[in-house]
Order: structure tokens, then C-alpha cells, then sequence
């Protein structure tokens, strides 16, 4: 388990909570090119974080997703597709990680996530102290 998106409503109230009331650090802040919040991370443990995201249209509030740490992603692919599971194409995340999402029975979505050495989980991981 490496986390647990949060679709929020109020970004920042909710990136404050998590900081100053949770005691969590913020581990990273990704802007879209008007300097808006598209996702935040604030780290948990060394590997575990809360992913924050803003809510819209598309994306109502309360839990969005729960993300998978898997070392290899096409070889993960290819072992959930022999066992009958419905998994997208990976493509590069927002997070410089490659992702793919699986929908679990009830509707949860499932995000695997390969760190390299650029994401910036893996960099948040690494300098964890």
C-alpha cells in the first residue's frame, strides 16, 4: 500500500488539516500551468502517503482511489490480465510514476504505481528521515 487518494472540496483547509492537525509533512505539491493544486502528498511513513485531490464534476468528495506500489508494472499487467482482471494500459502520472488502474468488484479504483527514481514519491521516500 503506498496510499490513499482524498477528493477534498476545500484543497488547502484540507492540505492545512493533514500538515498541521494530522502532524503529516507535505511531501509534494503538483500545480497545473495557471498555478492551481492538481494533487498533493503528504507523507505518512517513509513509503505511505495521502494523496489529496481536488473535487469536480468528475471527481465527487470522499475517497477516490487506493494506490498500489508494484516494482514492475507491465509484468503486474500482465499477471492481473491472465487472472481475468480488467486493467488499463499503463501511461506516465502527473507524479513522473507510471500507472495503470484496475476497478475492483464494488467499485473501488485501484491505482498501481511503479516508482522510478524520478517520481516524486520515490524522491519523497528516499529523503524520508
Amino acid at each position: 500500500m503506498n496510499h490513499v487518494g482524498i477528493s477534498v472540496e476545500r484543497f488547502d483547509e484540507a492540505l492545512a488539516f493533514y500538515k498541521e492537525k494530522m502532524g503529516f509533512p507535505e511531501a509534494f505539491v503538483v500545480r497545473d500551468d495557471k498555478g492551481q493544486p492538481v494533487l498533493a502528498y503528504v507523507q505518512v511513513s517513509r513509503n505511505t502517503f495521502v494523496e489529496l485531490l481536488p473535487a469536480n464534476a468528475n471527481r465527487r468528495p470522499g475517497l477516490d482511489h487506493v494506490g498500489l506500489h508494484v516494482d514492475d508494472i507491465r509484468s503486474t499487467i500482465a499477471t492481473l490480465k491472465q487472472r481475468g482482471v480488467t486493467v488499463e494500459d499503463p501511461r506516465a502520472g502527473r507524479t513522473k510514476s507510471v500507472i495503470a488502474n484496475v476497478t475492483d468488484p464494488g467499485g473501488v479504483r485501484i491505482e498501481l504505481s511503479e516508482l522510478g527514481p524520478e517520481s516524486l514519491q520515490r524522491k519523497a521516500m528516499d529523503a524520508w528521515k
